[in-house]
């Protein structure tokens, strides 16, 4: 019933389209001269009618479930909702919806039956609502488009400014979400340090944060140290770019000056699939092939190596960002005039020395970009490290130890009761801004470098 909606604004969209096109044709063939195409004409009713009305389904379905769910605890005697916390309305209200979708667990009250049909009513009404809301709207909107087929009527300025609107739209859009992304951690984090010491937080060396968050709960006293996580962050990170960056780089360079155009054929769809494979399939790799590698290596050479290993999670990580620096160094070399390159080797340079000479200072700022991308990829990676490195936090840089990092850590904070109310739950929104910042810091740093020795051509 949700997609009907959505179904009927893109079939009117198209309709619209049509008969504006055919409109414009008539209006042309009748020998008045259209300011603009027909094309245009059948845009601008096509515009109007799908971005307004998909604003209001998008609006309509943001909003009518907090509001359905008002009005039926509202309609609730006051006998069963006095007194009660709000996890115990959430409580109630999710048990309604069960009812309502015909998930009947053991013998609910009546009154939650009562509710339930309640429910049911107002969502088929405002089902029916949107639907008859939508239809009509668009037959408005598809008339009222029709009026403006004429002869000096500025189709094309309107489409134009529909689209930069539209674009304007998007990208504020995109602005506050990372506003809101930002708030969110950082409000969360304040909250997080009033309850936790930053000197703990930043120069503690031991990181346990079980802490009984109920009565009846046994667990430790916690320990919010976040620097054995950050470092065991960092020791996979530097595995992975040791691995991939060198690797990235050379297959980028042969591929792109030196390869045949067979093997570059089929080479670059290998490459792509990589980039594509699940990181889970990465995980199980590491774990089944990697991981009892090392450890058969470490028994033959007499090393105790620990079953979930940093080396094991890193090399695997590294393995697969190497497609992503091969491709964005490759496009990077690709992107360097053929100019410089002919004139290069006109001047007597080998292609050796006009890759490491000329092309490769020339598509710096494209490659840095590419790496920036597979170190945050590395960085933000979970399900590899998971599987293969481990959760218990260590203050190691051996890499044949087990780590965890700052991802494995927040997944493990907020799976279970997820209470905004304690240091547990509240320790993942400070590993996430402290992520966030060395990440920003990390870009910040690289950004200055580029911009310090890149070269310029006229």
């Amino acid at each position: 019933m949700t997609f009907l909606p959505f179904l009927i604004v893109f079939v009117l969209a198209i309709v619209g389209y049509i008969i504006n096109v055919r409109a414009a044709n008539a209006v042309r063939n009748s020998g008045n001269r259209l300011h603009s195409i027909s094309l245009y004409h059948g845009l601008y009713s096509l515009f109007i009618i799908f971005f307004p009305l998909t604003i209001l389904i998008l609006i309509w379905l943001i909003f009518e479930g907090p509001l359905l769910d008002r009005i039926v605890y509202q309609s609730l005697s006051p006998e069963y909702t006095a007194n009660i916390g709000v996890g115990a309305q959430q409580l109630i209200i999710a048990e309604i919806h069960s009812i309502a979708r015909g998930l009947v667990f053991g013998e609910p009250e009546d009154w939650k039956i009562k509710a339930a049909e309640v429910y049911i009513q107002w969502q088929n009404l405002s089902k029916n609502a949107l639907f008859f809301t939508t239809i009509v709207t668009c037959v408005v909107l598809l008339f009222w488009s029709r009026t403006k087929v004429r002869h000096s009527f500025r189709a094309r300025q309107n489409v134009e400014k529909i689209v930069t609107w539209v674009m304007i739209s998007c990208s504020v859009v995109a602005i506050f979400t990372t506003v809101g992304i930002i708030a969110s951690l950082l409000f969360e984090t304040i909250r997080f340090f009033s309850l936790v010491p930053i000197s703990e937080f930043l120069f503690g060396l031991n990181w346990e944060p079980q802490i009984p968050i109920r009565e009846d709960q046994v667990a430790g006293k916690g320990a919010f140290g976040f620097f054995p996580v950050i470092l065991g962050t960092l020791v996979i990170t530097v595995i992975a770019v040791f691995i991939s960056v060198p690797v990235g780089l050379m297959s980028a360079i042969y591929l792109n000056e030196f390869a045949p155009p067979s093997i570059r054929s089929m080479s670059k769809p290998v490459l792509e699939v990589l980039a594509g494979v699940p990181t889970v399939v990465y995980g199980f790799f590491a774990v089944l092939v990697v991981a009892p590698a090392i450890g058969n290596l470490g028994d033959s050479l007499g090393l105790s190596i620990a079953p979930n290993t940093a080396l094991a999670a890193g090399s695997v990580m590294g393995i697969m960002i190497i497609p992503f620096i091969s491709s964005f160094a490759d496009d990077a070399l690709s992107a360097v005039p053929k100019t410089l390159r002919d004139g290069s080797l006109a001047l007597g340079a080998t292609r050796a020395e006009t890759m490491m000479l000329v092309l490769f200072p020339a598509a710096i700022p494209g490659i840095v970009g590419g790496i920036l991308l597979a170190v945050s990829r590395a960085i933000g990676e979970t399900m590899i490290v998971v599987m293969a490195a481990g959760l218990i936090a260590k203050l190691t840089i051996n890499p044949l130890d087990s780590v965890t990092t700052v991802t494995v850590q927040i997944v493990s904070l907020l799976i279970g009761d997820t209470s905004f109310d304690n240091p547990k739950t509240l320790a993942a929104f400070a590993l996430g801004m402290m992520l966030f910042l060395i990440t920003l810091a990390i870009n910040v740093i690289a950004l200055s470098i580029v911009q310090k020795y890149r070269e310029i051509y006229d």
